[in-house]
């Protein structure tokens, strides 16, 4: 069986169908986020739509749809569910064992102050993990560390989500961007490069905007110091090294200079008032003096954690591990489904076959470098086997919900994939002419939204993107770059990634209010990009 797309199947009317391919989206974030629905809910109705518009509107066979959701739920598992399962894992540990209260405290001995808190966790900590790992690890991490600061969860969670932006075009050790270069054949060091243009002023704005959603405008100019270092150090780090080294390390650099920089100013310099949450302003939450062993011991999880997320990003160790035996890497083409889609032209030069392979690389996984961290800290933690058990067990019981949520998030991208709905809404951002530049970074936006990966993102518009600019008459490597800056800000308001963040907060159920607190931070910064963009197609080309 084999079925070729089709991407006006309404009345032969793109806009038409563009309408109808929305239907799947609308029903999940409508339910989502302005009726209040529970998460799994509106993720198993949205993905019902979906099985209903591509079999009846877009004649995709039923079979084929049936079976994308499940290969979709399969991929929201694993690895996505795993990151997430395994990361909320070494933070319970760090909660059972209390080590979690004493770096609680120390942090607070280098800043009590909650606007500095949340730059060195949501933007600094969180970008340093997106650079090794991604897919969803930063904003699982930084949000438990939220939560145990204290932070309340929705802000924790909204938070993390926010500050989890300007670092995730170079995510993973730069694999959105190779993916872009692979799917398009433009150079690789030239999209780079051209991405590191785009970027660094959202680098340099975010820590800005974090803190402003946090606290508000007055509070935010009270700490403009803070902001001003942090974002500088990581936007001009961000620069150099995306055009002068290339995407591998990009971010890893850039957080590590933000850190530091960050650490740096504050031993000279703090806020004149101590800002706080309404509900602890006569509270404290540091003074606790620990011994440097203490210290140690508390720290060392998240040590650990960073360095084994580190090292299984290496595409050496992620080859090594692969190649161990042959049942530490496992691949299945998806029965029935793979090579029986076939993306059409205008998406693709010439009719193509879509594969579907599901890879169980569960050894080389990120999720599983999260496991031997955990094991490891709890083990340094004089933790019995039996008691690590117990609290992984705890831990698969509480987030269950949230990994079904995930699967069916999945299933309904999977879904809109292969039936072709999001090409649909790919051409119809395509068809705007002259103002292609500016709706370029926003087809990036909506296909992050869609798949919850830029990397996703870009194998799909990516083509499409070349192809348009060439059309339009613009910058090619212009067009394709910015589908992976706008896309950066569509990471906030995916449902993945809204998900994970519930589920890392406990905050399962709450999904809706999380989306309502980010959406119009995502909008409005994926329109600036468009801004940019259009500067840089038209205005200041040299760019």
């Amino acid at each position: 069986m084999t079925w070729t797309q089709s991407y006006t199947p309404v009345f032969d009317s793109l806009f038409a169908s563009a309408i109808v391919a929305s239907l799947p989206l609308v029903v999940l974030l409508g339910l989502l986020g302005w009726f209040r629905f529970k998460a799994h809910h509106a993720a198993l109705l949205g993905l019902l739509a979906s099985l209903l518009v591509t079999t009846f509107v877009y004649r995709m066979p039923a079979e084929l749809g049936i079976v994308s959701a499940v290969y979709g739920a399969a991929y929201g598992l694993f690895p996505i569910g795993w990151i997430v399962l395994c990361a909320i894992f070494v933070y319970d540990i760090t909660v059972a064992t209390g080590t979690f209260e004493i770096v609680k405290e120390s942090i607070a001995g280098l800043a009590d102050d909650r606007r500095i808190q949340v730059l060195l966790v949501a933007y600094c900590f969180g970008a340093f993990i997106e650079g090794a790992a991604g897919f969803g690890t930063p904003v699982a991490m930084s949000a438990a560390m939220l939560i145990g600061l204290g932070f309340r969860p929705l802000q924790a969670a909204g938070l993390s989500l926010i500050g989890n932006t300007a670092p995730v075009a170079f995510g993973a050790l730069g694999t959105p961007i190779i993916a872009l270069a692979g799917v398009t054949g433009l150079p690789l060091l030239q999209l780079s490069g051209m991405v590191g243009r785009q970027l660094p002023l959202f680098s340099f704005i975010v820590p800005f905007w974090v803190v402003w959603a946090m606290a508000g405008r007055k509070a935010t100019l009270e700490v403009w110091p803070a902001c001003l270092v942090a974002g500088l150090g990581f936007a001009c780090t961000q620069f150099l090294v995306s055009n002068y080294h290339g995407p591998w390390v990009v971010d890893i650099a850039s957080s590590l200079v933000s850190m530091a920089a960050l650490v740096l100013l504050l031993r000279f310099w703090h806020p004149r008032t101590i800002w706080r949450f309404e509900s602890e302003e006569r509270q404290t939450t540091g003074g606790h003096e620990h011994t440097r062993r203490e210290l140690w011991n508390a720290w060392m999880p998240w040590i650990l954690l960073s360095l084994f997320v580190f090292i299984w990003g290496l595409p050496e160790v992620k080859a090594f591990l692969d190649g161990i035996g042959s049942v530490t890497s496992l691949k299945f083409h998806v029965p029935v489904l793979d090579k029986a889609v076939f993306r059409n032209v205008p998406i693709v030069t010439t009719p193509k076959a879509e594969e579907a392979v599901y890879l169980l690389n569960w050894l080389s996984a990120t999720g599983t470098s999260l496991l031997f961290a955990g094991i490891v800290s709890g083990l340094f933690l004089r933790l019995s086997p039996l008691r690590l058990i117990q609290i992984f067990w705890g831990t698969l019981k509480r987030i269950r919900i949230s990994l079904l949520t995930i699967g069916a998030m999945l299933g309904l991208g999977f879904t809109i994939r292969y039936g072709g709905l999001d090409a649909t809404l790919g051409l119809a951002f395509a068809a705007t002419g002259s103002l292609f530049p500016f709706f370029s970074p926003l087809l990036g936006w909506l296909g992050v939204a869609l798949t919850g990966s830029d990397t996703s993102s870009n194998v799909l518009f990516g083509n499409l993107q070349q192809i348009t600019a060439q059309a339009v008459g613009i910058s090619p490597i212009l067009a394709a770059a910015a589908n992976s800056s706008g896309g950066v800000m569509g990471k906030m308001i995916n449902a993945q990634s809204i998900v994970v963040a519930g589920a890392a907060t406990n905050q399962q159920g709450s999904e809706g209010a999380i989306l309502r607190y980010v959406f119009w931070n995502s909008l409005i910064l994926a329109c600036l990009v468009g801004v940019l963009v259009m500067i840089q197609a038209y205005l200041l080309p040299m760019i």
